[in-house]
């Protein structure tokens, strides 16, 4: 791909163009394609220069995670408000947001591959995105945290595995791909249901 012109942006939108190049990377080519030297050539910028806004690989690679956890739990968050708000929704929608993000999104390829090189603190831009989630969510309704708390560990592990290994293990067992989301949109339906009170069938 040739090279944008360079023009003068400030350190914000130098930022952010990196940010956004280093997604395309991850979408079009995986998690191995996210290096200062890739991303500095889709944008027109120096590796030096990027080393100045990230300091390493690592850096931008963790920047990048912390870019979609925001994204995606922002998503969430007014999905599952939706959601309480009880008037015409759809369960599937905060499952298939959060499934997206590690799959579609890349997400979930992005942090293990950076767990499996050695960047053990990979995840941590995403575990706070979520936590900070849950915790918006739950305010108010301390007797609800702990079971809130439950649901999003059981939903992102889910979401995590079936980006990784959810369609091959689909196709071993004999089961429809989306199979995974729907028993997490079935638990979720439940848990929503003992939030407002009564039971809330899942909707196939």
């Amino acid at each position: 791909m040739t090279a944008a012109p360079r023009k003068r942006l400030s350190p914000e939108e130098s930022r952010d163009a990196a940010l956004e190049a280093a997604r395309e990377l991850l979408l079009e080519a995986g998690p191995g394609a996210v290096t200062l030297k890739a991303v500095a050539a889709k944008i027109g910028r120096t590796h030096a220069n990027l080393l100045h806004h990230f300091g390493s690989a690592a850096g931008l690679q963790k920047a990048l995670a912390a870019s979609i956890a925001g994204s995606v739990t922002g998503k969430i968050g007014a999905a599952v408000m939706r959601a309480r708000a009880g008037a015409d929704h759809d369960d599937h929608e905060v499952v298939d947001l959060t499934f997206d993000a590690f799959d579609k999104g890349g997400a979930g390829a992005l942090a293990s591959w950076m767990i499996l090189t050695g960047n053990q603190d990979a995840l941590d831009p995403i575990l706070e995105a979520i936590h900070r989630l849950v915790d918006e969510l739950a305010e108010g309704h301390d007797d609800k945290t702990h079971s809130l708390h439950e649901e999003t560990l059981q939903l992102v592990l889910m979401a995590v595995g079936d980006a990784l290994l959810g369609a091959p293990m689909a196709r071993a067992l004999g089961l429809p791909r989306n199979k995974a989301r729907e028993i997490a949109a079935a638990q979720l339906s439940r848990t929503m249901g003992e939030h407002h009170g009564h039971t809330h069938p899942c909707k196939e």
